[in-house]
């Protein structure tokens, strides 16, 4: 099975993991979000002092990969769908801080990956994008309405071009515009300040302030994913998109 994932670990007990498909904008396929959700759940055993999530090369993370649209069923793209849904919960309730290290881009599922992390911070040539809805798609929604609020929410998900990291952190999407250059010396800063608590009192306080809402989350998701003809809407949105970059 191809490796799309780095994972490091420092001495001081801080996570890194790095999406490796560079050459793909580090589009999320099937095998990259198994392999995150998996070691989600590994590092989670192992209690780490905090969890960064970045992208290797130019952009953090271009999203849904949709290479193989035309070989996928409604049924396999349901599933793919489904399980993002769950990479995003395993980062939202993970037990530790969570840090998003995002620059150039962050698109569709690769924005609400951005979303699902407690700290979000952003270079301020990144752009973010959430194109579900013209597909059909009810993806990370709540968890955008809750950063941002309702207003807010919907201004971000029907926006009809990229999001700049300005309006990113106006709105709250983001909760800091940092250059790359200098996100060693902000990660210090930020874990230097950050209070040490165990695992399982880090576990129950993210249950508690995102509340118990994984079910209705995934019930959400799988409703909108469900409605027949969604590979033929992705057909229509990748085409879509195509068109309106080669103008």
């Amino acid at each position: 099975m191809p490796d799309f994932l780095d994972t490091s670990v420092d001495a001081s007990g801080v996570a890194t993991l790095t999406l490796a498909r560079p050459a793909q904008g580090n589009a999320l396929n099937a095998t990259l979000v198994d392999e995150l959700i998996a070691q989600l759940a590994v590092l989670a055993a192992d209690g780490p002092r905090a969890l960064v999530l970045r992208g290797e090369g130019s952009g953090f993370c271009g999203g849904f990969d949709l290479a193989d649209l035309d070989q996928q069923s409604d049924g396999d793209l349901l599933l793919r769908f489904v399980r993002i849904e769950q990479l995003l919960q395993a980062v939202q309730y993970f037990p530790a801080p969570t840090i998003a290290l995002a620059q150039k881009f962050a698109w569709g599922a690769g924005a609400d990956l951005f979303a699902a992390c407690r700290f979000r911070v952003c270079d301020s040539a990144t752009r973010f994008s959430f194109p579900g809805a013209r597909f059909g798609l009810v993806l990370g929604t709540r968890r955008l309405r809750a950063l941002v609020g309702v207003d807010a929410a919907f201004r971000l998900l029907q926006a009809p071009s990229p999001i700049s990291a300005e309006v990113a952190a106006e709105t709250g999407l983001a909760s800091a515009l940092v250059d790359c250059a200098d996100w060693s010396a902000w990660l210090d800063r930020c874990l230097h300040r950050l209070p040490v608590i165990d695992a399982t009192t880090q576990a129950q306080l993210a249950q508690r302030i995102h509340g118990d809402e994984q079910a209705q989350d995934l019930a959400a998701l799988t409703i909108s994913a469900a409605r027949p003809g969604l590979q033929a809407r992705l057909i229509d949105y990748r085409n879509a998109a195509r068109t309106m970059k080669a103008e």
